[in-house]
């Protein structure tokens, strides 16, 4: 024979049971802002993307070609933009590098640059007070040229060692070539 053993059931106190309603509510509450959370952060970080891709590519300074304006390292956004002037610091692809220089010579300009590394843009001295010591540096070509039509004459602030316009392999950078002008310094900070 068996014998049913009654147990005394103690049905939960209203306070027990509002406190138990009370963590479920929380949970729901905190789960939802948590999912709330991570999809803004996602939403913010697809924005970051498309921003730094279509507008505001950002780009790392490689080598001391640009110093004493950028030194190595140095971490740059860039403006995408084919609108740019005389004295612009701008990035142009070339041979699937990364070219950071300064506009000297635009479209139908004549560049010349004389034994003492000084630059004549149109027969008048250009005033650079961003080059800290003039040379000719590795010229490979006549140091005489007519800017052609839709290319810019770009010229790094360190003259001795850059590799730009001045180099016949590099040339005068097509108008199609030019990413973008430099907007700001990103890194570091002072």
């Amino acid at each position: 024979m068996s014998r049913k053993i009654n147990t005394p059931v103690s049905l939960p106190s209203i306070d027990q049971v509002e406190a138990e309603m009370s963590k479920i509510k929380y949970k729901s509450r905190f789960f939802k802002t948590l999912l709330s959370t991570i999809s803004v952060l996602v939403v913010v970080a697809a924005a970051a993307v498309l921003l730094s891709t279509l507008l505001f590519p950002v780009v790392q300074v490689s080598g001391d070609s640009m110093e004493p304006t950028f030194t190595n390292g140095d971490v740059l956004v860039i403006l995408k933009t084919k609108d740019i002037s005389y004295g612009d610091l701008c990035c142009a692809s070339w041979q699937n590098k990364t070219l950071l220089k300064r506009v000297i010579g635009m479209p139908g300009d004549s560049i010349d640059i004389d034994s003492e590394g000084d630059v004549y843009v149109n027969n008048e001295l250009l005033d650079e007070p961003y080059v800290k010591e003039k040379s000719i540096g590795k010229c490979e070509s006549e140091l005489t040229c007519q800017v052609p039509e839709d290319k810019y004459y770009l010229l790094g602030d360190q003259r001795e060692n850059s590799s730009d316009s001045r180099n016949p392999d590099v040339g005068c950078i097509a108008e199609d070539q030019v990413i973008g002008k430099v907007l700001f310094k990103v890194w570091p900070l002072k």
